[in-house]
């Protein structure tokens, strides 16, 4: 099961992920992207959420987000979080407006 929400910043995404938790999703089963890789960074961090890496995405994938634009690293990640290539593609767009995108998935 995969739950995305759009959310306009780290204060909703903290209510989200309490909501997500209380449905019984873990914090390991929650990433945020941000189209800034240092805010998605940061509010990862602070709000104690999963990274995308080499066990959701493969170490093929991986590298080639190494010399992908940051719109198509997103994409890929997403997907690898359990989006849909048109999900993906529709969330990245709302990154490109400043929201934050929470994806759940068990």
């Amino acid at each position: 099961m995969t739950v995305k929400r759009i959310v306009e910043n780290a204060v909703q995404a903290k209510s989200e992920i309490e909501e997500l938790t209380r449905q019984g999703f873990t914090h390991d089963d929650i990433y945020i992207f941000a189209h800034d890789k240092k805010r998605s960074d940061d509010i990862t961090d602070a709000l104690d959420t999963e990274s995308v890496g080499m066990q959701e995405q493969g170490f093929l994938d991986s590298m080639k987000n190494m010399f992908s634009s940051r719109g198509d690293e997103l994409r890929n990640k997403m997907e690898a979080a359990g989006l849909t290539a048109e999900d993906a593609a529709d969330a990245e767009r709302e990154l490109d407006h400043g929201k934050l995108v929470l994806i759940a998935r068990k």
